[in-house]
């Protein structure tokens, strides 16, 4: 008997180990601001910018950096393609000194939208090339996108914003990973909503859980004549249009 418990801890305890150098238990966080520019009737500009920790203050995991140009088709459709840049810690283990993988990005989307009900429902179809350096080596990947929004008005102020975003690899292992996504709105002001929400991470391998917190700000740069021609085009297209909410790229 005494060798049967011998040998179970000797095989549990390097898996405990190896759980915790990935930082699966560990609860972490996304601080993220969106911003969404109108520079024309069709066409608007997105900034963006994440910090993403393992742990909720400390650890950073993923500093991302984007920006893109948006088409919009008309009010329910809209084409994109933009530009991201990341610096990814893949190591759970904070160690000073320690070499980060570089990513450069680049991504083409198609964004379709429409209503059912009180519900706003939005398809998100994504491609992307991505460039990285994992400092010993250079690697180029190509991986596709699908995200179903749901947002939820619960008055003039709140809001329910869920979720479900899937990820395939067009190399090596099809499935990369699924983001499972609630949260609870608050409209600032016209152009500005903050959300504080939570993320459930999968991958193959491992799962995160992650508190998120974003705030997303809309700017508009046409002139007078084009916003009055802008409003009553969108009001015969579709009563309920609103500038898209927050995204977690």
């Amino acid at each position: 008997m005494k060798i049967y418990v011998y040998i179970l801890i000797v095989l549990l305890v390097p898996f405990k180990a190896n759980t915790q150098e990935t930082g699966e238990g560990n609860l972490g966080a996304w601080y993220m601001f969106s911003g969404n520019h109108r520079v024309s009737d069709k066409l608007s500009i997105n900034s963006g910018a994440q910090i993403r920790e393992y742990e909720t203050t400390t650890n950073l995991n993923t500093l991302l950096l984007l920006t893109g140009l948006n088409y919009n088709i008309n009010s329910n459709i809209t084409t994109s393609m933009g530009y991201g840049y990341l610096t990814i810690d893949s190591s759970y283990e904070d160690v000073p000194g320690e070499n980060y993988t570089n990513e450069h990005r680049l991504y083409e989307q198609v964004s379709l939208k429409n209503k059912l009900w009180k519900f706003r429902l939005e398809h998100r179809y994504r491609l992307e090339q991505r460039f990285l350096d994992f400092n010993d080596r250079k690697d180029t990947q190509h991986r596709t996108r699908y995200r179903l929004q749901v947002t939820l008005p619960i008055t003039d102020i709140f809001f329910v914003n869920v979720y479900d975003e899937v990820f395939f690899n067009l190399q090596n292992e099809i499935f990369n990973q699924n983001r499972l996504y609630t949260a609870l709105g608050v409209k600032i002001s016209k152009n500005s909503k903050v959300q504080l929400g939570y993320l459930k991470n999968n991958f193959n391998s491992v799962a995160f859980d992650r508190l998120q917190l974003g705030i997303s700000i809309n700017t508009d740069f046409r002139s007078h004549n084009e916003k009055d021609y802008a409003y009553k085009t969108s009001i015969s297209l579709s009563p309920n249009n609103k500038d898209s909410l927050l995204s977690t790229d």
